[in-house]
């Protein structure tokens, strides 16, 4: 049975990403955990009003967490009949990544599922600050939606890669599953001006391959040029339904997370994207 761990801030986009992991999941065994965590709630109006103390406000905060979550429940519940599925609700007095975290290595979650923006949406950033933040620091596989992204089958997946890392197994299986589930090429684009490849090169694009043994595999190179623009180029051309990426030292996702920004960088997918890790945490 697979295990999605789901954040939420009861806005549009959380309810959004909800919408897409039931639909994406709907053939499989799943379990759901909506998972709120509300420390910020806490000190953020505890700062501001002196006439409670911290327990009272947090006391205060877990009801009415609780009762949105149980809400939320609720309507899902009605308006999906689906006897694979399973709801759950998990309130956390955390910040959001060290719940996550707690959670994620408590259950032992296979992927967690996001929007892209929060309930302070800025439409000029393709990524909300707290999902930076998760695919920074978590230590699951993160999927972040876009808020107008209408479901669709992740038939085309598009995987940039220098050959560099040595995979997760565990992480390429759930690639594997995704691509097993709706007969999916997965699109291996190695951006460089170079054709031949190392020894650990050729090496890890071997794993990469006897881990994927049910995807349609498309091994394809691309001149070195702007990275955020030659996969937002390819995305646009071959019509790609999901994007993957790893998150590792000195991978080009680690630079667009940490030494610059997503919109800097020129990577502002349209579609739902997929970081897996390959961090030490």
């Amino acid at each position: 049975m697979t295990t999605v761990l789901i954040p939420t801030d009861f806005s549009n986009n959380a309810m959004h990403a909800i919408k897409y992991a039931i639909q994406l999941y709907k053939c499989e065994r799943t379990n759901f955990y909506f998972l709120h965590a509300y420390a910020d709630e806490v000190y953020g109006p505890f700062k501001k009003n002196g006439s409670k103390s911290i327990e009272e406000q947090k006391e205060i905060t877990r009801i009415k967490v609780n009762q949105s979550l149980k809400k939320t429940i609720d309507e899902l519940t009605k308006k999906y009949h689906n006897p694979k599925h399973s709801f759950e609700a998990v309130s956390s007095f955390e910040s959001l990544v060290d719940a996550v975290n707690d959670f994620a290595n408590q259950i032992n979650v296979d992927l967690l599922i996001m929007g892209t923006q929060g309930q302070t949406a800025n439409k000029k950033l393709t990524f909300g600050s707290h999902t930076v933040q998760v695919f920074k620091y978590v230590s699951c596989p993160v999927l972040a939606i876009p808020e107008n992204y209408e479901y669709q089958q992740p038939k085309k997946i598009l995987f940039p890669t220098d050959y560099m890392l040595p995979y997760k197994r565990r992480e390429l299986k759930l690639l594997n599953i995704l691509a097993t589930e709706f007969k999916s090429e997965i699109h291996c684009l190695y951006i460089s001006d170079f054709e031949d490849l190392s020894h650990r090169q050729i090496d890890n694009k071997r794993f990469l391959q006897e881990s994927l043994p049910d995807a349609y595999l498309f091994n394809e190179r691309t001149p070195v040029k702007n990275k955020g623009e030659a996969i937002m180029e390819y995305i646009l051309e071959k019509d790609i339904n999901l994007l993957v990426m790893v998150n590792a030292r000195h991978s080009f996702l680690e630079d667009m997370l940490y030494r610059s920004t997503v919109d800097d960088i020129g990577l502002h997918p349209k579609i739902p994207f997929l970081v897996m890790q390959n961090l030490t945490r």
